[in-house]
């Protein structure tokens, strides 16, 4: 809108000027043939009243004196050439006649003659402005050439070019008037359209693949932008369905994946389990002197595969059966004592800054966390000189802090941001399920788990909870 109303001025403006200089000059040439023919008449009237013969060589005595009164009747010069060009008699005093030229062009006398209307009108220019020369015959009564008549006309256009800037700026005045209005609706019709757009545009900020995404609802809505509210609610659908179709694929995947995990742990044991009934069945041998020491072996080597299998389905369990939120008051400090006693390693040790440290969750689900952790603890510490576990239970505001810390073999760089994926594990042994569990139950009950390890001198996991005001501890 503000580009047309620029666009529009400039036009206007441009074609304002063209028009006037067209109609000026179509004014200065009707004037000039206005006067022309004044002067003819004035000059014809003197032929006709002259005693002397009308004849060229006569006109300088015929407009001796008569030439100067019609000058000044008509308020306008001219002068009066002979057929061959030359210089007459000239209405300008004697001292102006250095700028009347005293024999015409040959070109002026060429155009004069070959005119239809007898008549040539050339532009000049003389101290910078320029001015109009009309060149006529003078005819005797009989209408036979005896002279020409040259007149220059001065165009004098100062007042006409005030004009024309008066009118210019009235133009741009009301332009401008224009302008400051189409900016102001054109804020207004913007601010309009790109409320809508900015609708839009929050509300697929706002859109996130991980939750459920709100529609949009504009009331009125224009039809480009209905058009495109109506475009947005229809991805947001099919993003959900495509949603819950990458959740449940993912879901099956972690599953299948799980599975074949758990089929391969089994697999581990079942081997041995098979070679040692084969050999069992070719070496049995009822009198053998022996063969109640090898009954013995071959049921402790069952019993160990058999508790290995129960150890992974156990693991398994645990993983997949989510924590039930019991909400029991619990003394933290107690229940990570109690936890800590399965335990015969001397080099663990317990400190705690508090007696009661009081926090909301299941018994059940807090013993498996510390224990899962002491766990690895121990597991990390085996060829240490000096082995040492230290597991603390602090509080801090609004939650409690319990720490597990070793001096053992640390957690490469490497290991890091994968240490609470299920399956992961850098043990030959196991499934790796312990430490995902033990993120799944903390995060169960709004906590948070985080560790800091250094290759060769040690690990420290820290679990923050809740904490709970001490009502009936258990």
């Amino acid at each position: 809108m503000i580009l047309l109303v620029v666009i529009a001025w400039i036009l206007i403006s441009a074609i304002t000027v063209y028009q006037y200089r067209e109609q000026l000059q179509d004014y200065h040439e009707n004037r000039l043939e206005r006067k022309e023919q004044q002067i003819k008449q004035s000059l014809n009237y003197t032929l006709h009243e002259t005693t002397y013969p009308v004849t060229t060589e006569n006109l300088g005595l015929i407009f001796r004196e008569e030439i100067y009164i019609i000058a000044d009747v008509h308020n306008k010069n001219f002068n009066i050439y002979d057929l061959e060009g030359q210089l007459i008699k000239s209405s300008r005093p004697k001292f102006d006649n250095e700028s009347v030229p005293t024999c015409l062009d040959a070109k002026v006398m060429n155009s004069l003659e070959a005119s239809v209307s007898k008549r040539y009108v050339e532009e000049n220019s003389a101290a910078g402005d320029n001015y109009l020369a009309s060149y006529t015959y003078i005819n005797d009564g009989r209408f036979k050439p005896i002279g020409i008549l040259n007149m220059p006309y001065y165009e004098d256009n100062s007042f006409y070019d005030m004009e024309l800037r008066e009118l210019l700026m009235r133009l741009g005045g009301a332009f401008l008037l224009m302008l400051f209005i189409a900016i102001g609706l054109a804020y207004f019709i913007s601010k309009y359209i790109t409320r809508s757009l900015e609708t839009v545009s929050d509300m697929l900020e706002k859109t996130n693949l991980t939750k459920q995404n709100q529609k949009i609802f504009i009331e009125d809505p224009s039809e480009e932008i209905e058009k495109l509210v109506t475009s947005y609610n229809a991805m947001i659908d099919e993003l959900e369905l495509s949603a819950v179709k990458l959740a449940r694929s993912e879901r099956e995947q972690a599953w299948r994946e799980m599975a074949k995990q758990v089929a391969h742990e089994i697999k581990n044991p079942l081997t041995p389990m098979r070679l040692s009934v084969q050999s069992f069945e070719r070496k049995f041998d009822p009198k053998d002197p022996d063969i109640e020491k090898k009954v013995g072996e071959y049921s402790k080597t069952l019993i160990q595969q058999i508790d290995t299998m129960s150890s992974i389905a156990s693991a398994f369990s645990n993983f997949a059966e989510m924590p039930a939120q019991q909400n029991e008051t619990l003394n933290v400090v107690k229940i990570v004592k109690l936890a800590l006693d399965i335990f015969n390693e001397n080099y663990i040790h317990f400190i705690a800054d508090e007696d009661e440290i009081v926090a909301k969750m299941d018994r059940t689900q807090l013993i498996r966390v510390v224990t899962n952790l002491v766990k690895n603890a121990i597991q990390a510490v085996p060829e240490v000189d000096a082995p040492s576990i230290l597991v603390s239970v602090t509080s801090e505001e609004n939650y409690l802090k319990l720490c597990v810390a070793d001096n053992g073999i640390g957690i490469s760089d490497d290991f890091s941001d994968k240490i609470f994926e299920p399956k992961f594990t850098t043990k030959s042994s196991g499934m790796g399920l312990g430490l995902g569990m033990v993120k799944n139950i903390v995060e169960t009950y709004k906590g948070s788990i985080e560790f800091t390890s250094k290759p060769g001198k040690g690990t420290v996991f820290i679990v923050k909870l809740p904490k709970a005001k001490a009502m009936q501890i258990v």
